[in-house]
């Protein structure tokens, strides 16, 4: 009974690596800019952020592994819809004001995220200064 279970799983995971969700990588151009408050903020923003919020996504090795690349796939596609920096005034649902709110409610960076991504896990006062910049670059 074991050896088929674990014979039907490995048959699950190699079938999956065939669902093409989750492979294509490709970015889409970047229609706009963002003028940054400051460098800092930019920077911040870039370690925790811009990997879903933007159209400059790097996609790290295992966004190429199913099932994972699902779980990637669609945390980039929903980030880049309500919020991305390189659509500004391009696209119906770009909640810019809501920014600085989804990190002061501690709703951004997604956890998933930082657990594979440490230059994302911002300090206190980081955490503090990207809200700040974000207030000031999209308003509140």
């Amino acid at each position: 009974m074991k050896k088929k279970i674990i014979l039907g799983i490995a048959v699950l995971a190699v079938v999956s690596q065939f669902i093409p969700y989750g492979k294509d990588h490709t970015n889409p151009p970047v229609l706009s800019t963002v003028k940054w408050d400051s460098p800092k903020t930019e920077q911040l923003f870039a370690n925790a952020c811009k990997d879903c919020h933007s159209n400059e996504t790097k996609w790290p090795w295992y966004s190429n592994i199913a099932p994972v690349s699902w779980l990637v796939q669609h945390d980039v596609e929903d980030g880049r819809e309500h919020f991305n920096i390189s659509m500004i005034g391009h696209q119906r649902k770009n909640k810019l004001d809501d920014a600085a709110k989804e990190v002061k409610g501690g709703d951004m960076p997604f956890l998933p995220y930082l657990i594979t991504h440490k230059e994302a896990r911002l300090g206190d006062n980081e955490t503090q200064d990207l809200i700040k910049g974000l207030k000031a670059t999209f308003g509140e």
